[in-house]
């Protein structure tokens, strides 16, 4: 296979993932999105293997030994790839993408060591010759921020499955005297055992680098809370990308750096927008200085209230006599696997005539998008569903606004100065004639704030696990 030809094929697979997340923008293009994302990869897959038996070749080494090794890992990575997609439930998908930020993480750390050792083999040097200064800056970046992809990844999947009693992997988050301080001077350690690194070619101060970058890893996503997590998600996702394009230049391979790029920008610009949605600093985000804020003011200040609660009779009859409807989806709902019984009872409603909208927050739930998600794999028409911005303005014309597992993502104490959510855009769903809100309890939700909302004399609580509370609306409506 001629250079000419891996490059024109590598080109051909870049505008595959191009297309991927342009069509991934949108859910009526998602499908395709996801059909060009999987024909560039596998464009990508099958060029870098001609390409190796190119170089084995050119080398007159034999390709047998180390292709029969490639074989083996595409067939061992494709099969658990398969199985944890068969298998994942909705609700887990937030895992899921922890999980694989995790695994393109420690590859970069793995493909650096291997470079690191082995230079010759990749054609950065001739054997026994010293790796070049430039080629060392990326390997030593690359391996950074692998390692700290890695482990904060890992440390996001435990806060997010919610399973786990190891305390690093619960969902309040972990904070100590001088935390910044010790991120900031092992940030410094890093960097300065990268240039030493890259002027002597030290093993030990590229080993170092790398198991500080793993333990700073850690100390990054600690202490941030269980509010925050749609940000951490989108974050990792950035740095998983950096850490593959720093590898793509250490190996001369446009593909990776192309592809890295790709995910690392995208996934920057996610974070901002997530971080816009959560009145959220971005730089504090990027250094893991943020997350303890939100749930530092919490309650009511020990004062005893009480709201208004229902049957899920009563909001079927609310829900019966009104013209317009609003659903607001959030954690609660992906929780109890509710959403194919919401999508019966919207189709109820509009069969008696009655307008139904969902209203989607940009960081309910637990990654971007999840809502959304969760709501396509019911199969809730598209042209019901609108993003915050455009679904705002109609809450104050709506008659009933009925909220399923959302907290605060429509807590008016954003709007109030000195809330430590103060800021945060939320849906407008106090503006509603008639508010229903479903939730297990009155508990507070991630941020550790009590919600107006819920004490309001238009709105009623129907206490109970969301796919229950609405089979029994679906039920009781004529």
């Amino acid at each position: 296979m001629s250079m000419n030809l891996v490059v024109l094929l590598y080109l051909v697979a870049s505008v595959c993932f191009i297309q991927a997340l342009k069509g991934l923008s949108h859910p009526t293009t998602s499908i395709r999105g996801n059909v060009f994302g999987m024909t560039g990869m596998g464009i990508a897959i099958l060029t870098t293997i001609g390409l190796i038996v190119t170089l084995a070749e050119q080398m007159s080494v034999s390709a047998a030994q180390g292709l029969g090794w490639i074989v083996l890992g595409l067939l061992a990575g494709g099969a658990f790839g398969t199985l944890l997609a068969r298998r994942v439930e909705m609700t887990k998908m937030p895992e899921l993408v922890a999980f694989m930020h995790s695994m393109i993480g420690m590859s970069a750390v793995c493909i650096a060591i291997a470079v690191v050792a082995e230079p010759w083999a990749f054609g950065i040097a001739d054997k026994g010759a010293e790796i070049p200064f430039g080629n060392k800056i990326e390997l030593f970046l690359g391996s950074a921020i692998g390692a700290i992809t890695f482990s904060g990844s890992v440390i996001a999947f435990g806060k997010l499955s919610g399973k786990y009693k190891f305390r690093l992997f619960q969902g309040a988050p972990v904070v100590f005297a001088g935390q910044h301080l010790l991120n900031l001077a092992l940030g410094l350690a890093v960097l300065a055992l990268g240039l030493y690194f890259a002027a002597t070619g030290s093993w030990t101060a590229f080993f170092v680098l790398t198991a500080i970058a793993f333990v700073l890893g850690v100390l990054i996503i600690i202490p941030i809370g269980g509010a925050d997590m749609p940000v951490v998600v989108s974050m990792l996702n950035s740095y998983s990308g950096w850490a593959a394009a720093g590898i793509g230049f250490s190996l001369n391979n446009s593909m990776l750096i192309i592809a890295g790029s790709l995910v690392g920008s995208s996934g920057a610009i996610l974070s901002y927008i997530m971080c816009k949605a959560m009145n959220r600093s971005f730089f504090n985000v990027i250094l893991g200085g943020f997350g303890g804020e939100s749930s530092a003011a919490a309650g009511s200040g020990g004062v005893q209230r009480t709201a208004k609660s229902g049957s899920a009779d009563d909001a079927a009859f609310i829900l019966s006599n009104a013209e317009t409807v609003i659903i607001v989806p959030g954690y609660g709902l992906a929780v109890a696997r509710a959403q194919h019984a919401v999508k019966e009872l919207a189709e109820k409603l509009t069969h008696k005539g009655i307008t139904v909208k969902y209203a989607i927050h940009p960081v309910a739930g637990r990654m971007p998008g999840h809502m959304n998600v969760l709501l396509a794999e019911a199969e809730v028409p598209y042209d019901q569903v609108f993003e915050m911005e455009d679904i705002n303005p109609e809450f104050g014309q709506a008659d009933v606004a009925i909220i399923l597992g959302a907290n605060d993502v429509v807590n008016p104490a954003a709007l109030q100065k000195g809330s430590s959510i103060y800021g945060m855009p939320i849906l407008e769903a106090y503006k509603a004639k008639t508010v229903i809100v479903n939730k297990r309890s009155m508990a507070t939700g991630y941020a550790g704030l009590d919600n107006e909302l819920f004490y309001m004399d238009k709105t009623m609580m129907v206490f109970g696990d969301a796919k229950k509370v609405v089979e029994d609306m679906t039920k009781a409506i004529e």
